[in-house]
C-alpha cells in the first residue's frame, strides 16, 4: 500500500490516539522534513517493552527523512510525572538517575541509528537547562503563561484531586509546566515541532504547544499513541511474572522472543501492524489466511523472529531459537553456553548444586516431583530426560557426560517441564 502521507499510515496502523490540526501537520510533513520529539524519564535502569511503541513511531518517521529527537528527563524524572498514576512516585536521587540515563541512552542509540544518516537520531537531557534556569525567572517567564483552573481540569490532576487518601503534591503538580518548557525549548533551539507520546501524556503535550502558541508564536503540533492493552485486558508487556524490559541483562533474549511467541492469536495481527514495518497489505492477507495450514502459527513465529532481532540483533535470535529447540524440539546439538546462561538467568527455573546424590533426589530439588517415590514413578514411566535424553533407571546417578560445558544439565518432565541445574 503505497500512503500519501505518513499520517494515513499511522491511522491505518491504528497509531494514533489523538492529534491536533491534523490537516496543517500532514501538509506539514508532505512538504518538509520535520524534527519531532518524544520523552522518556530514566524512572528505571531500562526501557521497557511497553516502549517500543514510541520508539518504533520515531523510526517511522525517521525512515521518511524526518529527524527523531529523544529526550531523556534527567531532571523531570526526578520530580515525577502524575499522569494518571494512583499514586506519587518515590522520589530518586540524582546519582541514579544519572546511571539509569546511560542506560537507556545506549538503548535508544541502539534502536534509532541510521548509519551516520543526516537525520541520525538526537538525545537530549533536559538537566542540561533545568540546572541553570533560575526559578523567580520560570515563575515569572513561563509560569504566567498558565491557569491554575486549566491546570486543576487536567483529568489526570483531577483524578488525583478526587483521591482523600492521596492527593497531588505541589512537586508532582508542577510537572506539568516543566514538560511544556522541553517542548519550548527543543521547539527555539532544534525546530522540533511535533511532540509524540502515549495517550497519557495528552495534557503535557497540549500545555507544550500552548506555552511555544504564547511566547514564539509559532505552530506545533501533538500525537499520542493509543494505551496499549492486551486481548484479555491485561496491560501490555506485563506477565505473571513482571516487566518485559529491552534490556537483555533483565529480561533475556530467550523470554522476550517467547513473549511474542506466546501472545493470544487475536493480537497477532494488530501487533503487526502497530510494532513491524510490514506493508499494511500484507498483514490484512496474513489474516485472511490465518487458519489456512497453520498461518497464524507461522505468524506468530514470523514475528517473534522479527521483534527479538528489531531489539536483540542477529545473534541474540540465533540464541532464542536455539533454546526454543532444545525445549520444544529437542534438539540439543547446537546449544552453546551463552544460551544455557540465559536458560539460567530466567529461561526456566534452575538449581544450583555442589553434588546431588541422585536423580530422583534431583526431581525434588527442581520441584519437579514431591517425594522419591512420585520421582521413581515419573522415572519408570518414562517421563523423564537428561539432556533431551529419556532416563528409564530408577537408581541413575549423574557423571560428568551429563554435564554440558562441565556445568549445566538440563531436566525435563514430559514436554513443558523444566529445570536447569548449576553445577558449582
Amino acid at each position: 500500500m503505497n500512503y500519501v502521507n505518513l499520517i494515513d499510515e499511522l491511522k491505518q496502523r491504528n497509531l494514533i490516539s489523538h492529534i491536533t490540526n491534523e490537516e496543517m501537520l500532514k501538509k506539514n510533513i508532505e512538504n518538509n522534513f520535520i524534527a519531532l520529539y518524544c520523552g522518556f524519564d530514566p524512572t528505571e535502569e531500562s526501557l521497557h517493552i511497553g516502549h517500543l511503541l514510541p520508539l518504533i513511531t520515531l523510526k517511522r518517521f525517521q525512515l521518511k527523512g524526518h529527524t527523531p529527537i529523544v529526550l531523556i528527563g534527567g531532571a523531570t524524572s526526578l520530580i515525577g510525572d502524575p499522569s494518571f498514576k494512583e499514586k506519587e512516585r518515590l522520589l530518586n536521587f540524582d546519582n541514579k538517575v544519572d546511571l539509569w540515563t546511560a542506560n537507556i541512552t545506549k538503548q535508544i542509540s541502539y534502536f534509532l541509528s541510521s548509519n551516520g544518516a543526516t537525520n541520525n537520531v538526537v538525545i537530549l537531557n533536559n538537566k542540561k537547562w533545568f540546572e541553570k534556569i533560575n526559578i523567580l525567572s520560570f515563575l515569572r517567564n513561563i509560569g504566567k503563561h498558565f491557569s491554575i483552573n486549566t491546570m486543576i481540569n487536567r483529568e489526570a490532576v483531577k483524578q488525583r484531586i478526587k483521591r482523600l487518601d492521596q492527593g497531588i503534591s505541589f512537586t508532582e503538580f508542577s510537572y506539568n509546566l516543566l514538560q511544556a518548557y522541553d517542548f519550548f525549548i527543543l521547539n527555539k533551539k532544534k525546530q522540533v515541532s511535533l511532540q509524540i507520546g502515549g495517550s497519557d501524556q495528552w495534557g503535557n503535550i497540549s500545555a507544550g504547544m500552548h506555552l511555544i502558541k504564547r511566547i514564539s508564536k509559532k505552530k506545533a503540533y501533538g500525537l499520542t499513541l493509543p494505551l496499549l492493552m492486551k486481548s484479555n485486558g491485561v496491560k501490555f508487556g506485563k506477565t505473571e511474572s513482571g516487566t518485559i524490559w529491552l534490556d537483555p541483562k533483565k529480561t533475556t533474549p530467550y523470554k522476550f522472543y517467547q513473549f511474542w511467541k506466546n501472545i493470544e492469536d487475536s493480537d497477532v495481527y494488530k501487533f503487526f501492524k502497530l510494532f513491524t514495518f510490514l506493508d499494511c497489505d500484507e498483514i490484512n492477507v496474513r489474516e485472511i489466511n490465518k487458519y489456512k495450514n497453520n498461518q497464524i502459527i507461522h505468524d506468530k513465529s514470523y514475528l517473534s523472529r522479527y521483534m527479538t532481532r528489531l531489539v536483540h540483533g542477529e545473534e541474540n535470535l540465533l540464541s532464542a531459537e536455539r533454546i526454543t529447540n532444545i525445549l520444544f524440539l529437542k534438539n540439543i546439538n547446537e546449544i552453546k553456553e551463552f544460551d544455557l546462561q540465559q536458560l539460567k538467568k530466567d529461561g526456566i527455573p534452575s538449581i544450583e548444586v555442589n553434588q546431588i546424590k541422585d536423580l530422583q533426589e534431583a526431581l525434588i530439588l527442581c520441584s519437579l516431583a514431591q517425594s522419591r517415590t512420585q520421582a521413581k514413578n515419573m522415572i519408570i514411566s518414562n517421563a523423564i530426560s537428561i539432556n533431551t535424553n529419556k532416563v528409564s533407571k530408577q537408581s541413575y546417578t549423574f557423571n560428568d557426560d551429563d554435564k554440558l560445558f562441565n556445568r549445566f544439565t538440563l531436566i525435563s518432565r514430559g514436554k513443558k517441564n523444566h529445570c536447569l541445574i548449576y553445577w558449582k
